[in-house]
């Protein structure tokens, strides 16, 4: 039975840190540094983070990186970005002002997703291969904590209070709760089939989770630790095996959500209070990942099959162009 074993790696990160240095970390985490304006997208095949500017569209650099570079995430002052890369079993982290790799981090075998602290100290990993949730310290350079969870983890997500992180497990059809508190998993929830992305509305009351085999989003109420509710797609013209939801976005007030369609080509744009797809937008193929401007008005979405970036307009939702990336483009996020 996966889920109730913990594997210690050392004391917490709590009583290692000086008062002096969590204090630096929390700063850390609530600054935030001017944005570039670049887009980064992550190139599996091509094993490169490509660097577009964020007006022209034009590609700027392709940083070369580990092996199968999926996903990616800023640091809370954007200064650095951090890169899984699964095959070559590390994170690396580039430098966002020059544009390099400074730093490879070993954070266990075949990460795919990750998120970050709240405070940005710690790197919440997913290990594919091995069913585990790994707990990366930065200041250390270590894991301090695995937690076993399901077959095939991928989707992770850490509650902006740093109290729980949510991991998807893509064979078990479940979303782990894990209390950071003392590392232990508080709920297994079953969803639908192969459970991939997460997003939370913005009062944390509902956590919605895509499931590419189902068709679907899980949606779950996070204080109950139960399923809610679930979302449906039909785009016209495709059968029910070629909608495969993977990515999600919302928007900050949390009334739209943008949910990449995989195999039907498509984004599903969805009133997040009513529960109801509003549009689909006709997109590269098999989009995956998926971002917004900071202005929102401005949606990016990654086209694994067709090795492109749609750019869309929100407010009229007609892709306004579409940018040829590196070879299976996976993850995108903006700089702004």
């Amino acid at each position: 039975m996966f889920g109730y074993h913990v594997r210690d790696h050392g004391p917490g990160p709590g009583a290692v840190l000086s008062a002096l240095a969590l204090g630096l970390a929390l700063t850390l985490g609530q600054a935030r540094a001017a944005g570039t304006g670049r887009l980064f997208v992550s190139s599996e095949k091509d094993h490169v983070v490509t660097v577009l500017d964020g007006r022209s569209l034009e590609r700027l650099k392709d940083i070369p990186t580990g092996d199968r570079p999926r996903g990616l995430r800023f640091s809370p002052d954007h200064q650095r970005l951090y890169v899984a890369c699964g095959d070559s079993d590390r994170i690396d982290v580039i430098e966002v002002g020059p544009l390099e790799v400074v730093a490879h981090l070993q954070v266990g075998e075949d990460p795919e997703r990750f998120d970050l602290s709240p405070d940005g100290r710690l790197l919440y990993v997913t290990n594919e291969d091995d069913a585990l949730l790994s707990v990366f310290d930065l200041e250390q350079r270590r894991i301090v904590q695995e937690i076993e969870v399901g077959e095939e983890p991928e989707g992770v997500l850490a509650s902006p209070d740093g109290r729980t992180v949510y991991v998807a497990s893509e064979v078990a059809n479940m979303v782990h709760v894990v209390d950071t508190g003392g590392w232990t998993l508080r709920a297994n929830i079953l969803v639908g089939n192969r459970p991939r992305r997460f997003a939370l509305t913005p009062d944390g009351s509902r956590l919605w989770v895509t499931a590419e085999l189902s068709g679907s989003i899980t949606i779950i109420d996070t204080a109950a630790e139960r399923v809610d509710g679930e979302i449906r797609f039909r785009p016209k013209g495709f059968r029910a095996e070629d909608i495969t939801p993977v990515g999600q976005v919302m928007t900050r007030d949390g009334r739209i959500a943008y949910v990449t369609l995989g195999g039907a080509n498509h984004v599903a744009v969805v009133d997040v209070a009513a529960r109801r797809v509003k549009d689909y937008i006709l997109v590269g193929h098999r989009p995956w990942g998926v971002a917004l401007s900071r202005d929102e008005k401005t949606l990016y979405v990654t086209n694994g099959l067709s090795d492109d970036l749609s750019v869309i307009d929100t407010a009229s939702l007609k892709v306004r162009r579409s940018v040829p990336v590196g070879r299976v483009p996976y993850t995108v996020v903006v700089d702004d």
